[in-house]
């Protein structure tokens, strides 16, 4: 399969590139997502793209927002076509990467649900016992099960810049307390709803992202992507031990390679050989194949 590592669509017009996803608009009440084949790695776009990887991401996050609708509603619009906005040429240029949704006020933070003890938590864990400030008892282990799932916001950074944590008490300050207390309990609340359906498909999400955005009416909606491996930490069940990393289906296999070279992160990251391409992909292809196809 070729790679799309940037669309390049004529009939409509493009409002934004981010590190995966290029952003088309159609009307007033309707963009096109298109999630390329682009993948970023410590906040920076990879010269080297993992082919096929943007429809399975499309296909997952598609997959995650009907499965959670009863939760709360999502961006997905499924009666209209893109064959009714793009020529044929450009249908298999994207080859189901593209996705319709409704235009809404994204919120102005990733929204981080944690329930396992590992990467950037557990090395503040072992300073100062705490996780994103938030304290946390004595004793934990690597990679142990949190006694809750923690919900750990952060600033949605522009490309090529770091995101940051933030408190609770700043998102209050950022978006009121009543929009910040929904977005707290619905993330919660979608992480439990995932973890268990995953753990009955012998994958464990150690940790997720979620993204929301906002009618007119202040109705608050799932957006962007959602539970996939590119916003998630997926574990083998059947090899996580507590104390230790387990494998995973999800890009941290690229982010142990780039950390075994000597790339300082602030200049021009490095091209991925053959090998981590594909071995990425496979991981991809199997976390999507656990979760979504029929037991």
């Amino acid at each position: 399969m070729q790679p799309l590592y940037e669309s390049n669509l004529t009939s409509l017009p493009l409002i934004s590139k981010g590190k995966v996803r290029d952003i088309y608009d159609i009307d007033d009440q309707h963009l096109l997502i298109v999630t390329t084949d682009r993948i970023s790695a410590f906040d920076a776009i990879l010269p080297t793209a993992i082919p096929g990887k943007g429809r399975i991401l499309t296909e997952t996050a598609q997959f995650w927002m009907k499965k959670t609708q009863d939760i709360l509603p999502n961006q997905l619009v499924t009666n209209i076509s893109l064959a009714d906005y793009l020529t044929p040429d450009e249908l298999k240029q994207l080859d189901g990467r593209g996705m319709i949704v409704r235009k809404l006020k994204p919120l102005p933070v990733e929204a981080i649900v944690r329930g396992y003890l590992v990467g950037s938590g557990w090395k503040e864990y072992k300073k100062k016992h705490s996780v994103c400030g938030i304290p946390l008892e004595e004793g934990l282990k690597k990679a142990q099960k949190l006694p809750t799932p923690l919900f750990t916001p952060s600033t949605k950074a522009a490309v090529g810049e770091h995101d940051e944590n933030i408190s609770f008490d700043q998102l209050i300050e950022i978006m009121g307390q009543h929009k910040a207390e929904a977005v707290r309990d619905l993330s919660l609340k979608l992480y439990e709803f995932a973890a268990n359906f995953a753990l009955e498909r012998g994958i464990i999400i150690a940790d997720t992202k979620f993204e929301f955005g906002e009618d007119e009416n202040g109705t608050i909606y799932l957006i962007d992507e959602a539970l996939t491996p590119d916003s998630s930490r997926f574990w083998p069940a059947s090899k996580y031990e507590v104390g230790k990393n387990p494998e995973s289906f999800d890009k941290q296999y690229i982010r142990d390679y780039l950390e075994s070279l000597d790339w300082d992160k602030n200049s021009t990251p490095p091209e991925l050989p053959e090998d981590v391409v594909f071995k990425t992909l496979e991981k991809y292809q199997e976390a999507q194949a656990r979760l979504t196809e029929n037991l």
